[in-house]
C-alpha cells in the first residue's frame, strides 16, 4: 500500500463518515498500519460494527463519536468530544458526504441546507479547529475529499457539484496557508465510486463497476492516503476520472446547455 506506519509524529487519525464507503476503507487501512483512530459518524449501530471490526485487530485502539455533521455546531460539538477524551489528532481526514440529485428549484430545502453544512459548513470548520493546533505542533496532515464534479458546473448536482468544488478551492487556500508550518493538505477528487453514496438513487453501481466506469472504494481510499502522506496538493484516482475531470474542462458550456435540453434525464420540468 505504500503507507507509512504509525510513530510519535503520526499516531491518530479521525476520520469522517467511516461508516462505509471511502472512509470506512480509509480507516481499515490506516488500523492494518498501527494507527489510533477516531470514527465520527451519525450511525451509531454501523459505526459501533465497525468499531468491532477493527477492534480485532491486536494492538487496535478504535474510539466512536456518534455526531451528526449536518447540522450546524457540529464541527464544535466533535472538537470538544476529542478533547474531553484527551486526544490529540495528527491526521485529519474530511470524507462525510452525501449525494442527491434533482435541480436546485426542486430541491427539498432542508435536505440542501444539510448537504451544504455537511460538504461546506463542518468540515471547513474543522480545518480551522485542528489545524490550528496541527500548526501550532509544526506538523499534521489533512485530507479533503471532494470529486471531480469540482470542474464542471452540471444540471442534476448544483448543490452537490457547487460544494465539492467549494471543497478543492479550500483545500488548496488551505495548504498554501499551512505548508510553511509543516502541515500538509491534500485535496482527493475521485470520479465515481462504488459506495452507498448512490443508495437513495437509481444508479447501477454494480454494473458500473463491472464495466470500469466506476471505481472500487478501496483503490480510492489507498490512493488518497498515499498523495496525503507524499505531501501531494491533489490526487484524482483513476484513469477514467482523470480523463473525465479534463474532459470536463475543456466541454463549451453550449453543449452542456445541448444535452441538458436532450437528454431524458437532464430535460428541464415541463
Amino acid at each position: 500500500m505504500n503507507i507509512p506506519r504509525a510513530d510519535a509524529a503520526r499516531r491518530t487519525a479521525l476520520v469522517t463518515g467511516a461508516c462505509s464507503g471511502i472512509g470506512l476503507a480509509m480507516a481499515r487501512q490506516l488500523g492494518a498500519r498501527g494507527y489510533s483512530l477516531v470514527l465520527a459518524s451519525n450511525r451509531a449501530d454501523e459505526l459501533e460494527g465497525v468499531a468491532a471490526e477493527l477492534r480485532a485487530r491486536p494492538g487496535a485502539e478504535v474510539h466512536t463519536i456518534v455526531q451528526d455533521l449536518a447540522v450546524v455546531g457540529a464541527a464544535e460539538a466533535l472538537v470538544a468530544e476529542v478533547d474531553a477524551r484527551g486526544l490529540t489528532i495528527d491526521i485529519l481526514i474530511n470524507n462525510a458526504g452525501m449525494f442527491f440529485f434533482g435541480e436546485a428549484a426542486d430541491a427539498d430545502p432542508g435536505r440542501a441546507q444539510a448537504m451544504l453544512q455537511l460538504h461546506v459548513a463542518t468540515p471547513s470548520l474543522l480545518c480551522t479547529y485542528f489545524g490550528a493546533r496541527m500548526r501550532a505542533r509544526g506538523r499534521g496532515h489533512i485530507l479533503i475529499v471532494s470529486s471531480i464534479s469540482a470542474w464542471r458546473a452540471f444540471p442534476g448536482i448544483s448543490y452537490y457539484g457547487s460544494s465539492k468544488a467549494y471543497l478543492r478551492s479550500f483545500a488548496q487556500a488551505l495548504r498554501c496557508e499551512l505548508a510553511m508550518y509543516g502541515v500538509q493538505v491534500t485535496c482527493l477528487a475521485p470520479g465515481a465510486t462504488a459506495t452507498g453514496l448512490y443508495s437513495s438513487t437509481s444508479v447501477p453501481v454494480a454494473m458500473a463497476t463491472r464495466l470500469g466506469v466506476m471505481m472500487d472504494a478501496e483503490a480510492v481510499a489507498a490512493a488518497g492516503l498515499r498523495a496525503m502522506f507524499r505531501g501531494e496538493a491533489q490526487c484524482v484516482p483513476g484513469v477514467l476520472a482523470r480523463a473525465m475531470a479534463l474532459g470536463s474542462t475543456w466541454t463549451p458550456q453550449p453543449v452542456v446547455d445541448w444535452l441538458r435540453r436532450r437528454a431524458p434525464w437532464l430535460r428541464p420540468r415541463p
